[in-house]
């Protein structure tokens, strides 16, 4: 059953919004206008830039905005989050990845259920097609043209629902209040590259005690960039930090992407396994042939 949630949060429940930024100027700026129509303002954007310089000419967001510089090869994701956190004013936190456009009740939808309950908070994310954000489309386009990935479930018409798996969390919009946040310390900086990062913190929140829930009305819509399927241009990172994952939880976690390196011959890896062996990696060629530009999910 769905717990209700509070019709009209005021401006003193307004949060944060955290992003990264490495390139795709113009995903951010389409982030930043989607923001200006929220229905409740974001008490602040703090954008986290993994590059020397921010981009100019950024469009007004209708919030304040502090900018970060946080160096670090290869993208330094968990310190990057982890810097945009500390430095965030709001009692909630709304992470939002920089390829997400926040439809005009996120931020509403985030503040209510933080006014309901304490917890973990999960938005639906639609992906769209290549194309799809030409022109600043309205959200009602967006909402015909976005699908919806086929590993999320259907979320509640209205108010929250539980999530039993933590591990939903998938980054790309989510919320919680600072406290949980610094708690556990927010996310683990030894996770180098991409991958776990994410799958950690939501184990370490639900080992504390944090629930779960999926949140009515706190759409994003993902604008497309190519994907690569598997993700092999990731490959090394993915190893390391699944076997880092494994060795504090006691279990693995990116099965999904573990059983496709091993269908491509390149680990020796079974989920009871204690550890991976590396039978090769990946060839450029391999690489580039795993790129797929109009595919929607990886």
């Amino acid at each position: 059953m769905s717990a209700e949630m509070p019709a009209d949060p005021g401006p003193e429940s307004a949060p944060s919004v955290l992003t990264l930024v490495r390139g795709r100027a113009d995903r951010l700026r389409n982030l930043m206008r989607g923001l200006a129509r929220q229905t409740l303002p974001p008490r602040e954007l703090v954008i986290a830039w993994m590059q020397p310089d921010p981009e100019p000419d950024l469009p007004d967001p209708g919030c304040p905005v502090r900018h970060l510089h946080v160096p670090g090869e290869p993208m330094p994701l968990a310190a990057a989050r982890n810097r945009a956190a500390e430095a965030a004013g709001a009692d909630l936190l709304l992470f939002l990845d920089v390829d997400c456009i926040p439809s005009p009740g996120l931020v509403a939808a985030y503040a209510g259920a933080a006014r309901t309950t304490r917890g973990l908070f999960l938005g639906e994310v639609l992906y769209l097609p290549p194309g799809a954000v030409g022109g600043d489309p309205d959200p009602a386009t967006l909402d015909r043209l976005g699908r919806t990935h086929p590993a999320r479930p259907i979320l509640p018409e209205t108010g929250l629902r539980p999530e039993p798996d933590a591990g939903q969390l998938w980054g790309l919009s989510f919320a919680l209040p600072a406290a949980s946040w610094r708690a556990v310390g927010g996310m683990d900086e030894a996770f180098a590259g991409y991958g776990g990062e994410e799958t950690d913190l939501a184990a370490r929140l639900a080992a504390s005690g944090l629930a779960t829930f999926w949140v009515a009305g706190a759409r994003a819509y993902h604008q497309h960039h190519p994907v690569h399927v598997p993700p092999l241009q990731h490959f090394a990172p993915i190893l390391a930090n699944a076997a880092r994952f494994r060795a504090r939880h006691g279990r693995w976690c990116m099965t999904y992407w573990l059983d496709q390196f091993r269908a491509a011959g390149l680990i020796d890896w079974e989920a009871d396994a204690a550890a991976i062996r590396l039978i090769r990696p990946p060839t450029g060629p391999e690489i580039a042939a795993a790129l797929r530009p109009d595919a929607l999910f990886s």
